[in-house]
């Protein structure tokens, strides 16, 4: 264990410590810390905008008597002061820099955002969200007691049922554009799909590496090149439809489930914004499956229960957006930003194992499943 001091640059003194704790718990008269023990969060999912993470546990005198807490603090910072940003090439890094929207979650928790998310969803409690510095912000949350839930069917359709009223809901609509941002897939399109995902795509040594050549046959090949060739096309039928709010990366990681909440706590606002209709149910899908932490299994049976679960998440909220546009808006968000780079370019140089077999044959059925999905949706979209 440490002290504040192992913070880092996010670190503040016992006396800012104690008045946010103050405000945090409703203590009444002189707040004292009187402990104070700092760890690190461990964490084996590499984040590009994540600096740290920490416990921060100990005690607060009143003159009323001692109360414990528990806090948990992130610091985020931009992408260009993560150490991966120097295998960015030179002339791609202000684009690389742009597309990676790092403030977005401070924001998030500056907004009054879980005042207004709807019943079954909500987000920790920000004590305080502290700029470090122009490019680093430390973000001081109530700690969680997450408990380990299996993801059943029930539980991945009914968390598909709540981001379809978070999507659907006008108290939520106002926060869609919290960052500022103007960010939409077109930057996605001329920044790592146009400088990363296409070239490699194209790339013919990439699709004789064994790791690849087993599970990505010649016509999947074929298939992908096609769809990423009329990307742009894909891009701008995408923008054509209505636009909702998203979380923008609701995978189970983020879905926490919680002692004594009834529902889900979300986590990582990094990509929180308005986006297609459906957006969100690709990463509840295949989000786990892309880490190898679960098998692809039934792809589209999952998907037509979460799509249907979405659209009556949307109903319940009054938001009248079509199925057909929920479909559609789905297939093509999943194509563009998973279907299209699901061969394990990160892996290839790493020593081949029957985990990273595994991994490639389900990344393949994530490729073959966005690539049906966007043949079989062909001429539902509704442009608003």
């Amino acid at each position: 264990m440490a002290g504040l001091d192992a913070l880092g640059a996010a670190a503040v003194d016992e006396a800012t410590l104690a008045g946010m704790l103050a405000a945090h718990l409703r203590l009444e008269g002189p707040v004292e810390v009187v402990e104070v023990e700092v760890e690190e969060f461990p964490y084996d999912l590499v984040s590009i905008t994540t600096l740290s993470r920490h416990r921060v546990h100990g005690r607060v005198a009143t003159p009323a008597g001692e109360h414990p807490f528990r806090l948990f603090v992130k610091v985020v910072q931009a992408w260009e002061r993560s150490p991966l940003f120097a295998f960015v090439p030179e002339h791609l890094r202000e684009v690389a820099a742009k597309g990676v929207p790092w403030r977005t979650e401070p924001l998030a928790y500056r907004s009054d955002l879980a005042s207004r998310l709807p019943d079954g969803l909500t987000m920790p409690t920000a004590l305080a969200v502290m700029d470090v510095d122009d490019l680093t912000c430390a973000i001081w949350l109530e700690e969680l007691d997450v408990v380990d839930v299996p993801w059943d069917d029930a539980r991945s359709t009914r968390a598909a049922r709540l981001l379809g009223r978070l999507s659907g809901s006008r108290r939520v609509r106002p926060l869609a554009g919290v960052s500022g941002l103007d960010w939409t897939l077109r930057d996605y399109l001329t920044g790592r799909f146009d400088n990363q995902v296409h070239p490699m795509l194209r790339d013919d040594d990439i699709w004789e590496h064994p790791l690849v050549a087993a599970s990505f046959d010649a016509e999947l090949r074929d298939r992908l090149r096609d769809a990423a060739d009329g990307a742009r096309e894909t891009v701008e039928e995408a923008l054509s439809l209505p636009h909702l709010p998203a979380h923008g990366d609701a995978c189970p990681n983020n879905l926490l489930a919680v002692d004594g909440v009834d529902g889900f706590v979300l986590i990582d606002y990094s990509y929180w914004m308005s986006m297609p209709p459906g957006a969100d149910l690709g990463q509840l899908l295949v989000g786990d499956v892309q880490i190898g932490r679960t098998r692809a299994g039934d792809l589209a049976g999952r998907d037509a229960a979460h799509r249907d679960a979405y659209v009556a998440g949307l109903r319940d909220e009054g938001c009248d957006v079509p199925a057909e546009a929920v479909a559609r808006g789905h297939a093509l968000h999943h194509l563009l930003l998973t279907g299209l780079s699901s061969v394990p370019w990160e892996h290839l140089g790493a020593p081949p194992t029957p985990e990273l077999a595994v991994m490639a044959q389900d990344r393949a059925a994530i490729a073959r499943f966005c690539l049906d999905r966007v043949d079989a949706t062909a001429g539902a979209g509704v442009a608003g």
